[in-house]
């Protein structure tokens, strides 16, 4: 006879339960089960064995893709999107779960399987927008979209300064060469762009076919 454990990382309890794993991940995330008691990612035995296999197997209901989570985070935006409003993305689903706002279930960890309730009660969110500013960052095109210029403007901006990366994410573009690092920048400081510099130009400032304005010179400067 085997000695039992004292001791159960969440894959071993989803053994000792004989339930699938992400069943067990959302029990523990949906506090359906205790949160971890005996260190970090580890249950105890009485935790484990107090489950109910059958409440934490029924609870799961199937968990999506992050594709589909996007696109369900999507419409909850609104049908056509709000100006000025990219799309949400499957990357932005991953921002989403690093910030504890989504349990991941599988899948890539940047690209996570998540909960369909969880998804729909975070669409339901009268917030839904201001979260996704505070923790998920742009790239490039979708933050040309948020600011409401074209893309070589954008760059313009960056280049000029008034911007800066604040991480990355490697994409795998297999029709076009490969992996390319794309750098991400922070969708409030974007939103507070115009606060901040109010005459860098948008789409509703700036004519279409000329380019943003560049940096005004200062009073008794002139030429910089």
């Amino acid at each position: 006879m085997s000695k039992l454990r004292a001791v159960y990382d969440e894959s071993q309890a989803a053994g000792r339960l004989r339930v699938p794993l992400a069943a067990w991940r959302w029990a523990t995330g949906s506090g359906l089960v205790p949160p971890a008691d005996a260190g970090r990612g580890l249950w105890s035995r009485a935790v484990v064995e107090a489950a109910d296999p059958e409440q934490v197997r029924a609870a799961l209901r199937g968990p999506i893709g992050a594709g589909v989570a996007a696109d369900r985070l999507t419409q909850a935006l609104g049908e056509p999107l709000p100006i000025l409003r990219a799309r949400v993305t499957a990357a932005a689903v991953g921002h989403l779960m690093k910030a504890g706002l989504l349990v991941p279930l599988g899948g890539e960890t940047q690209f996570p399987d998540v909960h369909p309730d969880q998804v729909a009660a975070l669409g339901r969110r009268r917030d839904l927008p201001t979260l996704l500013d505070r923790h998920v960052p742009l790239g490039p095109d979708q933050a040309a979209v948020r600011m409401g210029v074209r893309r070589t403007d954008f760059d313009q901006v960056v280049r000029l300064g008034w911007l800066s990366p604040v991480g990355s994410v490697d994409v795998d573009y297999k029709r076009q060469g490969g992996v390319t690092t794309v750098p991400l920048y922070d969708a409030q400081e974007i939103a507070l762009l115009e606060v901040v510099r109010p005459h860098v130009a948008g789409r509703a400032h700036c004519p279409r076919g000329q380019p943003l304005p560049a940096r005004r010179p200062r009073p008794g400067r002139p030429g910089r």
